[in-house]
């Protein structure tokens, strides 16, 4: 076996900038449950370290070392290809990792196990050959938005209730989980011209990037406007008033993204993804008292 890699590369490899999605989602789960937070704070927390680094950091190493090829022509400082993750310490560390994930999972219950199993296999399944579902923008992103969004916010809901979350967390939890569709396609745009030389089939390359942006925006609106139908059905009117003012801010930054969605990609998910992942936090605060919650 090659010599033990850097704590600091592992760090670099597990790649803490994408843990704040899921680890969002899972908070949004903690809310909709409507239980107090004293009572299962160790719930929480292990969630919280769970849907993180655990779950979504394995991805990322699962991610890299089934990459590492490409890598090594594109990104040759990434750990993997330069060496500082040695071997097939790639490898290792996403075994160990979904291994950890699965253990932690069954402590926090058996649904948060089931929920953490589906998530740990389409991380394998996005990246590994010859599934590699990130080969295709219709798939790859599904199966992303499925796990950073939806399945967290289950797992945190889940966790609190141990139990089977009620309907109305799993209507938002889904209706998230497909809005999150488009915000991975605004993620392939910094890709276009790589993922085309590797046949890569991102959304952007399939539809050409100005079709890829504007089914984007609608991927990402539509969901929040059933949201809003329901919530005024629930009695939920404040709630949705909230949303469909979030939704409003995110109406008029869709033209700018539209005009150059290339470029200011990155702009809009600082800007118009932030005002959706905030309707995700309003939306279970809205569910979290729904006596169809608990059943």
């Amino acid at each position: 076996m090659s010599a033990l890699p850097a704590p600091k590369s592992i760090i670099e490899l597990l790649k803490p900038v994408t843990w704040f999605a899921p680890m969002w989602a899972y908070g949004c789960g903690i809310v909709s449950a409507g239980v107090a937070l004293q009572d299962r704070w160790l719930f929480a927390l292990g969630g919280v370290v769970l849907a993180g680094p655990l779950v979504c950091g394995t991805s990322q190493a699962i991610n890299d070392w089934f990459d590492r090829h490409v890598d090594a022509i594109n990104e040759p400082n990434r750990p993997i290809p330069s060496g500082r993750i040695p071997g097939r310490w790639g490898l290792y560390i996403s075994l160990i990792g979904s291994v950890l994930s699965l253990l932690v999972a069954a402590l926090l219950g058996i649904w948060v196990l089931i929920a953490t199993a589906v998530g740990v296999v389409l991380a394998w399944a996005y990246s590994m050959p010859p599934i590699r579902l990130k080969q295709n923008g219709w798939w790859g992103n599904t199966a992303v938005g499925i796990s950073y969004e939806g399945l967290a916010w289950f797992t945190g809901a889940a966790a609190m209730l141990s139990a089977l979350p009620g309907g109305p967390v799993l209507v938002m939890a889904g209706l998230y989980s497909l809005g999150a569709h488009g915000i991975m396609t605004l993620n392939d745009f910094k890709a276009v011209e790589g993922d085309k030389r590797m046949g890569v089939k991102s959304l952007p390359v399939q539809l050409g990037v100005d079709n890829a942006a504007r089914l984007a925006c609608w991927v990402m609106a539509v969901p929040q406007a059933v949201v809003v139908v329901l919530l005024l059905a629930w009695d939920r009117p404040y709630h949705a008033a909230a949303i469909v003012l979030l939704l409003a801010f995110q109406a008029t930054l869709m033209p700018s993204l539209l005009e150059q969605p290339k470029e200011r990609a990155p702009w809009y998910n600082a800007t118009g993804t932030s005002l959706y992942v905030i309707g995700m936090l309003v939306a279970a605060f809205a569910v979290r008292d729904l006596p169809s919650l608990t059943g």
